[in-house]
């Protein structure tokens, strides 16, 4: 069904219903239902010309037409998602309104939920008007000065969230993930109570397993409170939150369904310095240095996962690396006759957001590479920010890279074909690993396979980055807090000193032993409180509790109070405290170990991020019918009079907007990389995702490539979220998409090395 008659449909249904409601008298729901009809009527009219505005101009920023994927796109789609679901409900409620089996209560907080939703997403779609009427021809990030750029994003920021995270939880996704979507964001809500407590050293209360039943039975509940966390928790909960796959039970289970392996070690590489012959001449060498940054030299660790047991991994040089991971580590498992060494290995780098993972949470998904590859893989557990801000994780990742070059055949392979591997912020490191090696003159990979790489790391926008306001993986807020940490502003500490020493693994270990002692305390409570709620409504004091937690989200927010506490003063607050902190952000900027000349930001004449010849005249033309409204300089002109998104209550957000040099730096950002830079990466793969805030990274950095003349390919998976490898066992279509992963690999693996380029 096309756009226009999907809204036509709905407005025809919205009418038809709006109308039934109100000759029903004078009750409060049916006052309720036909006010939410009357909004889905306005929104979804307001919507369509946006929408088709949009719709219009996308194939303009496309890689190729066999690639119809941008930001724009994945804008658009999102929205038809919500007008699809709102017509479906809306057939439904005129089908069975005069049923005596119809749950008026449950339809009207739905249709609610999804009223907030489709007016965000009508924002969404006003403000990616405004990036389309500013940004240079065929550019998908936000192109303005910083100021424009900041301004931009506070504004952004104060719009509603809670929506997108209660009934309406991954509605944009495919269905196979929604519960799993669903069961992250309860135990999340639920982890941060738990976190707070600790954090403020109230002790724990009871167990956040237990707890978290509330958040299960109250969407609305769960939204707030999850929109609640994204805007207000620091780095180190989501450090902690996202490591909690590596607690001892969580990561034994995740093993008992993976592929058994022959191999899987951990390595600990000595912090001494080699030397590695050059590309150009052989007879030369380059000598590596160990990983200096922030902390001074250190042992880079490394997993080894092989399927079969080849030469050289049991050889007492190797073995002489092997790092214990404690009792339960997985140890080799020798057997009668070994297997010959590959021809080829895959150095891999695990995602996080550059602050969170080991290799041990991507190592489900690694074992199942190693056997359908057949080929030995080396995964690195870089230092993570925000104790190890950039350069230090590059820094390792190139060592480890070049001592795996070096060091080949004691990893069961030859070396003939070496692929780097990583997702998200791993496909960033693959990228300037990649970049670095160049620079250094020693054998850059033969390929890179990046799965929803981070390319673009400085504080701007893209239509594809608005997608963070409703994705429950990666919020912005979330997004410009990582970004921090690796820049090294990050610069919030624990006051709890007991903390510190444990470090962060072990404040988790330590609140799940506490979960289960508590485990029966917490069930008896729980289960107390909810037979109280439901059993004892005549009680006075239960009364306001029950009502407060059933209201929707957009009562709540209808509800807020005007005055000094309204919307409109609660959001110019926002936008004052914010400015005053991005200000204070920038300070402390970490020294770098590599050189300036190496290190430098690139000239602004030698990136280029506009479309090829051939598109640029019909981007330069669409861009011209904008009106001048469009063009207006005020963020807030892209509204069009009368319309009023819905503005956030959780006061002001904790989010710092990164302004410092050092994002801009190409080793950072790779999409910033001067042409002559990128001339020296090998072919690269890209897997993204149509639905992922950071689509927009992966589009402009295949463009980049493909119009230097360089080998690139980029396939885009549908209706899927960011990290799609760590879910790969979820559904059949996360399958589907980390054998896209794999066959990229396999591709690098199998062709021929091509000869070397000509030296620019």
């Amino acid at each position: 069904m096309d756009l226009h008659t999907m809204t036509q449909s709905l407005v025809t249904l919205a009418e038809d219903n709006m109308a039934f409601f109100s000759s029903q008298g004078p009750g409060e729901t049916a006052r309720r239902l036909s006010g939410v009809f009357a909004g889905v009527r306005e929104q979804a009219l307001g919507l369509e010309p946006a929408l088709c505005r949009l719709l219009s101009v996308a194939h303009l920023f496309d890689l190729d037409a066999e690639t119809p994927a941008n930001g724009y796109r994945s804008l658009v789609h999102t929205a038809r998602c919500c007008l699809a679901h709102l017509l479906h409900k809306s057939r439904y409620v005129a089908s069975n309104r005069r049923s005596i089996f119809f749950r008026t209560s449950h339809n009207l907080a739905e249709l609610e939920a999804y009223l907030a939703a489709l007016t965000q997403l009508r924002a969404l779609a006003y403000y990616a008007q405004h990036l389309l009427a500013t940004n240079q021809p065929g550019g998908l990030f936000f192109d303005g000065d910083e100021g424009l750029i900041a301004e931009f994003l506070r504004e952004y920021v104060t719009l509603h969230k809670g929506c997108f995270y209660g009934r309406c939880l991954g509605f944009q996704f495919t269905p196979a993930i929604r519960p799993f979507l669903q069961t992250i964001s309860i135990g999340l809500v639920s982890f941060g109570e738990h976190y707070k407590r600790n954090e403020t050293g109230l002790g724990v209360a009871a167990s956040s397993l237990f707890t978290s039943g509330r958040f299960a039975i109250d969407p609305e509940l769960r939204g707030t409170e999850f929109e609640r966390i994204i805007q207000n928790l620091d780095v180190h909960f989501w450090k902690a939150f996202w490591n909690i796959t590596e607690i001892e039970v969580l990561s034994s289970l995740a093993n008992m369904t993976s592929a058994t392996v022959r191999v899987s070690r951990l390595l600990s590489l000595p912090p001494e310095a080699f030397e590695m012959p050059l590309t150009a001449d052989p007879k030369l060498t380059v000598t590596i240095s160990p990983p200096l940054a922030h902390s001074g030299p250190g042992p880079v660790l490394v997993r080894l996962i092989s399927y079969d047991l080849r030469e050289g991994q049991d050889s007492e040089s190797l073995s002489s690396l092997v790092k214990s991971e404690g009792p339960r580590s997985l140890e080799l498992r020798p057997r009668p006759q070994q297997a010959p060494r590959s021809q080829s290995l895959v150095v891999h780098i695990h995602g996080g957001g550059f602050v969170a993972q080991t290799s041990k949470s991507h190592e489900p998904y690694l074992k199942s590479w190693a056997q359908e590859l057949g080929v030995p893989i080396l995964s690195i557990d870089y230092s993570l920010a925000p104790e190890a801000p950039f350069p230090r994780a590059l820094e390792e990742c190139f060592y480890a890279y070049c001592w795996a070059v070096k060091h080949c055949a004691l990893l069961g392979s030859t070396g003939e074909r070496i692929c780097l591997a990583g997702d998200s912020a791993g496909g960033n490191l693959c990228f300037t690993v990649s970049l670095r090696a160049a620079a250094y003159g020693v054998r850059v990979p033969d390929g890179i396979m990046a799965a929803y790489p981070a390319t673009m790391l400085q504080s701007t926008s893209s239509p594809s980055r608005l997608l963070s306001l409703m994705d429950p993986l990666l919020p912005l807020s979330v997004l410009t807090k990582c970004v921090s940490a690796y820049a090294g502003g990050e610069t919030e500490e624990h006051s709890d000193s007991d903390q510190k020493a444990l470090g962060m693994m072990g404040l988790v270990r330590r609140d799940t032993a506490l979960l289960f002692r508590d485990l029966r305390v917490g069930a008896s409570s729980w289960l107390h409180s909810f037979l109280d709620l439901s059993g004892h409504k005549s009680h006075t004091s239960s009364v306001p509790t029950a009502e407060s937690m059933r209201r929707s989200v957009s009562e709540a927010a209808l509800a807020q109070p005007e005055g000094p506490l309204g919307t409109d003063s609660l959001k110019s607050l926002t936008l004052h405290d914010l400015s005053l902190r991005g200000s204070s952000e920038t300070s402390n900027t970490p020294e770098l170990s590599m050189s300036a000349e190496t290190l430098g930001p690139s000239t602004p004449s030698d990136v280029n991020f506009l479309v090829g010849p051939d598109d640029a005249p019909e981007a330069a033309k669409a861009q011209e019918e904008l009106s001048t409204k469009d063009r207006g300089c005020g963020v807030r002109s892209s509204f069009p009079e009368g319309f009023h998104p819905r503005r956030s209550s959780q006061g002001t957000t904790r989010m710092p907007f990164c302004s410092s040099p050092i994002v801009k730096n190409p080793f950072m950002s790779p999409l910033l990389a001067s042409d002559s830079m990128l001339r020296s990466l090998p072919p690269v793969h890209i897997v993204a995702c149509a639905l992922d805030p950071m689509l927009d990274d992966s589009v402009m950095f295949a463009r980049r490539l493909r119009g230097l003349g360089k080998p690139v390919t980029l396939r885009v998976v549908e209706d899927l979220p960011h990290g799609f490898l760590s879910l790969a066992t979820l559904c059949r279509e996360t399958r589907q998409a980390a054998a896209q992963c794999v066959e990229r690999i396999r591709l690098i693996l199998a062709q021929p090395a091509p000869p070397a380029a000509p030296p620019v």
